[in-house]
């Protein structure tokens, strides 16, 4: 825990930039182990909580990073519904929070475990990963003769693992014209115009040369 004593953490803290997660907690005191109600708001990592809803300056910040959100203790479990935010290593703070019910403790919970960077470091790294995946495209071999034509496969569709799958509506008037069909329809037509342009200018130096 960091105790607010500078005036660009405690403006952060009530600035208009955008919140997480806000609402009240139980939390348990470092020196008193009763629980105070204190309003939280959750700002990317930072964890500030405040006397009252509404107040200009935080008590206090918990920066969330290095640590683990886990399902209270028996013996800390004062609260029906605590967790506790736990920092590893030695001498290292254990803070206690409690909600106003099962789901609110759900929620926290969920939201302050993706709250670190760290988190978000190892989400990105998953998502590139991913993505990196789609971008290999198949190898296209080259026909050895001028007749044969190979059709392309096309690459893999890119998904983004944002947006969520939407049904295709499909028209059953419209046709399906397969790429293997279309990529045939038109490379006959290419080779017919490139034999015929080889045909005219064959005729054309023949006849150079006779005259």
């Amino acid at each position: 825990m960091m105790k607010i004593n500078e005036k660009n953490v405690c403006s952060f803290a009530t600035s208009a930039t955008p919140v997480d997660r806000e609402g009240w907690l139980t939390k348990r005191g470092e020196v008193n182990k009763s629980f105070q109600k204190r309003w939280f708001v959750l700002k990317g990592n930072l964890l500030f909580y405040f006397d009252r809803r509404g107040d200009k300056e935080p008590v206090g910040v918990i920066i969330l990073e290095g640590c683990t959100v886990e399902l209270a203790d028996d013996e800390e479990q004062t609260e029906q519904y605590a967790f506790k935010i736990n920092f590893h290593g030695t001498n290292n703070r254990c803070y206690v929070l409690g909600a106003e019910s099962q789901e609110s403790m759900e929620q926290w919970m969920k939201t302050l475990a993706c709250a670190s960077y760290d988190y978000m470091k190892v989400m990105v790294s998953e998502l590139q990963r991913q993505l990196d995946e789609t971008d290999v495209y198949p190898e296209i071999t080259p026909s050895n003769s001028i007749g044969s034509v190979t059709s392309p496969v096309p690459p893999p569709r890119r998904h983004n693992p944002f947006n969520k799958s939407t049904p295709t509506v499909t028209n059953s008037l419209t046709p399906k014209i397969t790429f293997r069909e279309l990529h045939t329809a038109y490379s006959r037509r290419i080779l017919t115009d490139l034999n015929e342009w080889r045909h005219q200018r064959k005729q054309s130096t023949a006849d150079l040369i006779s005259f």
